[in-house]
């Protein structure tokens, strides 16, 4: 049951991100498709399913694995290249995301010692 609530969320948010690029258009039909498609990208509409690919990608992950260890996983690695700590640590803390979570990463990757 989960895996397919985790596949239908990665069909589902780009899906959503679809309508709502459609809907700004002012267009319908065929045309709003194309039109949003085109707006989405930097590529025109090659660039826009480009994109609706990367958004399915994403929510997958983060549907596998939760926001926590995404984001413990990304600052991590990010620390692991050589970003200096502060830089990361002030990073997180302008994250829009609750008090505790931004805790969390924090200890995670060694902001509080």
């Amino acid at each position: 049951m989960d895996e397919i609530v985790r596949k239908l969320a990665g069909i589902g948010l780009p899906a959503v991100v679809l309508l709502i690029t459609m809907a700004s258009t002012g267009l319908a039909g065929a045309a709003a498709i194309t039109a949003a498609l085109a707006m989405l990208g930097p590529g025109g509409m090659v660039g826009g399913i480009v994109l609706l690919g990367i958004i399915g990608l994403a929510s997958d992950a983060l549907t596998k694995y939760g926001l926590t260890a995404l984001l413990q996983g990304i600052y991590q690695e990010r620390k692991a290249k050589g970003e200096p700590l502060h830089n990361l640590c002030r990073e997180i803390d302008g994250l829009p995301i609750t008090r505790e979570l931004k805790l969390l990463i924090k200890e995670y990757i060694g902001c509080s010692r």
